[in-house]
């Protein structure tokens, strides 16, 4: 598995990462857990060291599935998780919050859960639009200096804001979305990450489920699933005229794909690591057969040539990129 740095810290993880999301059982449709938690100790074994969570997945299902898989092997892994919204009595959201005392406070909730001592790297989840960048750049600094994190960074920030946290402390990364679909963070984010040695690890790899072959224009998604409001992170991916046109590019990909003996997620997987600036391309992993999948796309190097014919695809479908969307991100 190739190694890739992220930022200027020590962290040294595989190209390809573990995203949780999909084990949230309440967010991504239902899961297998047994199934979910045999996936992992695969990864592990097949060279992925790096493991991406949030304590809103579910909330809380992630982290606690995750923490039993892993078991003892917590040391044999990058620990990333991500904080930053608040809950009622009943564990549901109600909005995001970054203050001081909730940052402290919900990384210490997220400790007990993945019954760790400390996060090799936490990030701020979304932007709180109604706390001072300077006040949570703060707290992450105390959790640094606590010894409860090892490096911090954000999720889902833009270039100013990245700017402004900069002034208060050192942002080891940021995890944006970046896939075939959404092209949006290569115009200024993914720039300015490689430029400042900030770690760029794109979530949403395979776009959600749009790049796996697996979605027919009869598809649906359960009321449990995130998919079935249509948009995705401001986009409208899950907008009926904008989905058809996708599987269309979707099954020209696959042939693509096809002709190297890969397959349109193996595609898509290439796609996004054949930057080097991108520190690693996060994946939902939900059983054996789809981690074998994933890992064998990581030394597959796509051409220029193929780079042309994917946009070629893209343009003829008529399937935006979004590149020169602005640079606002949106939660889903």
């Amino acid at each position: 598995m190739e190694q890739r740095q992220i930022g200027s810290t020590d962290l040294v993880c595989s190209a390809l990462g573990f995203g949780t999301w999909e084990m949230s059982t309440t967010m991504y449709g239902d899961i297998d857990v047994a199934e979910a938690e045999r996936a992992v100790h695969t990864a592990i074994d097949h060279g992925i060291n790096l493991f991406d969570t949030a304590e809103v997945y579910g909330p809380f299902h992630a982290e606690e599935i995750l923490a039993k898989a892993l078991g003892g092997r917590r040391d044999d892994v990058i620990l990333v998780n991500k904080v930053g919204f608040d809950y009622n009595d009943d564990g549901k959201i109600v909005g995001m919050n970054s203050k001081y005392d909730n940052v402290i406070a919900r990384t210490e909730g997220c400790l007990r859960r993945m019954k760790t001592d400390a996060f090799d790297l936490m990030l701020i989840h979304w932007r709180d639009h109604n706390t001072p960048l300077d006040e949570t750049m703060n707290a992450l600094e105390k959790l640094k200096t606590d010894g409860k994190v090892r490096h911090y960074g954000v999720s889902n920030f833009n270039v100013e804001m990245m700017d402004t946290c900069r002034q208060f402390g050192t942002l080891a990364a940021n995890q944006v979305g970046y896939h075939l679909f959404d092209r949006r963070m290569e115009a200024e984010v993914l720039p300015y990450c490689s430029e400042n040695r900030i770690g760029f690890m794109a979530y949403g790899t395979l776009a959600y489920g749009l790049l796996t072959g697996a979605f027919t224009p009869d598809t649906t998604f359960a009321e449990n699933d995130w998919r079935s409001k249509n948009t995705a992170f401001g986009l409208p991916l899950f907008e009926r005229e904008s989905f058809l046109k996708e599987l269309e590019a979707g099954k020209r990909l696959a042939e693509l794909a096809a002709g190297y003996d890969k397959s349109l997620a193996q595609l898509a997987i290439a796609w996004v690591l054949r930057d080097p600036a991108v520190s690693v391309a996060l994946v939902g992993m939900r059983n054996e057969c789809e981690l074998e999948e994933n890992i064998s796309a990581t030394d597959w190097r796509l051409t220029e040539g193929d780079l042309a014919e994917i946009d070629r695809i893209f343009e003829d479908e008529g399937v935006p990129t979004y590149f020169n969307e602005p640079q606002i991100l949106h939660a889903t």
